[in-house]
């Protein structure tokens, strides 16, 4: 594996890379050799993993959960309601 250890990124530089790694995915999962994708994939992981240990609570997003998926889905004439309600 290439690149710094994500735990040796300061956090500037950690959402570089995540920026970077995500960019490049759809390219990277489309031509490259499994083996370049392998190593995308484990990257990814070890980056995505720091950025969770580093903020363990990160703003969700209601829409972006199950829930809020099948709110969206289930009850397309609903009123939305405010968070927490």
């Amino acid at each position: 594996m290439t690149g710094v250890e994500p735990n040796r990124l300061d956090d500037q530089q950690l959402m570089k890379e995540l920026e970077t790694i995500h960019r490049t995915r759809h390219d990277t999962l489309l031509y490259a050799s499994n083996g370049a994708l392998r190593a995308h994939n484990e990257r990814m992981a070890q980056l995505e993993g720091e950025y969770l240990r580093r903020n363990p609570r990160r703003r969700v997003a209601a829409a972006r959960t199950r829930e809020g998926a099948r709110e969206r889905t289930g009850a397309a004439g609903a009123t939305p309601t405010a968070p927490g309600t």
